[in-house]
């Protein structure tokens, strides 16, 4: 019997051959290369990625989708399915050195924020990421600021990588079709850091509490978290919102110290 899409875990299986080869093309997969897949469903780019590679890992919370997958390929030895909520999935025990693990997803609409999130804690040990998501979620990854769509996801996402929206994929290429738009993006964790903070804590901080209260001022967004005399001292005009700041300026914010009275 044909595996239902389950709404609750926000499935949509790609099913378009082109948008497969295109996104595996975009992918560029190498012989042991150590990938894991977030979410791979009933396999449409899981195939190509196993095949190009010679192994692959792949996190799977369906558990009729997980025991179903290895028996749709001719050689599945090297496949690792991993029955699991990717929420809570260990990426880095995947890794064998820093900055090794590629990863990719087609990924649910309703994690993909957290899931972004939940990388980001362990983006010591990725070399890059490939995701379709809902093509607004990849709007606000490459947002600048100023814009409606530039927010703590902007923000955090450009601290750590450099994202890149390649392309766009119509809800056609879906079964059953989605009543959004989706796009496929890389992000590419740093190298070095370009905005280098002394206490990323810190920086987190001061970056959700300002965006948990956008419509403000800093001056009020971060009262009791950063004084508007330590908001000057960085160069930053604390009559200004967090949508008007750069990345750069959040980290000279982070880095400010507060003078003792």
């Amino acid at each position: 019997m044909p595996h239902r899409p389950r709404k609750r875990f926000g499935q949509h299986f790609l099913h378009d051959p082109r948008v497969i080869d295109r996104i595996v093309r975009a992918i560029d997969p190498r012989p042991g290369q150590p990938m894991v897949e977030i979410g791979p469903g009933q396999g449409a780019i899981t195939g190509p990625l196993l095949e190009l590679l010679g192994g692959l890992d792949v996190v799977e919370l369906d558990r009729d989708l997980a025991a179903a997958l290895p028996g749709r390929f001719h050689r599945p030895a090297g496949l690792r399915v991993h029955t699991a909520d990717a929420l809570e999935f260990d990426f880095a025990a995947l890794a064998p050195e820093p900055r090794s693990l590629r990863v990719v997803g087609n990924l649910p609409y309703n994690i993909s924020t957290p899931l972004i999130f939940h990388l980001l804690a362990q983006v010591q040990c990725i070399r890059d990421m490939h995701f379709l998501l809902q093509k607004e979620v990849v709007d606000r990854l490459v947002a600048r600021p100023g814009g409606k769509d530039y927010g703590r996801l902007s923000v955090m996402v450009q601290f750590h990588c450099e994202p890149r929206a390649l392309f766009g994929v119509g809800p056609g290429a879906f079964r059953p079709p989605p009543k959004i738009q989706s796009a496929f993006v890389r992000l590419t964790p740093h190298e070095h850091p370009p905005w280098p903070v002394r206490q990323p804590a810190r920086f987190a901080c001061i970056v959700r509490t300002a965006f948990g209260h956008r419509r403000k001022t800093l001056r009020r967004a971060l009262a009791g978290v950063l004084s508007a005399d330590a908001m000057e001292r960085a160069g930053i005009d604390p009559g200004l919102r967090a949508e008007n700041l750069s990345v750069a300026q959040f980290a000279r914010l982070a880095n400010t110290e507060e003078t003792s009275r």
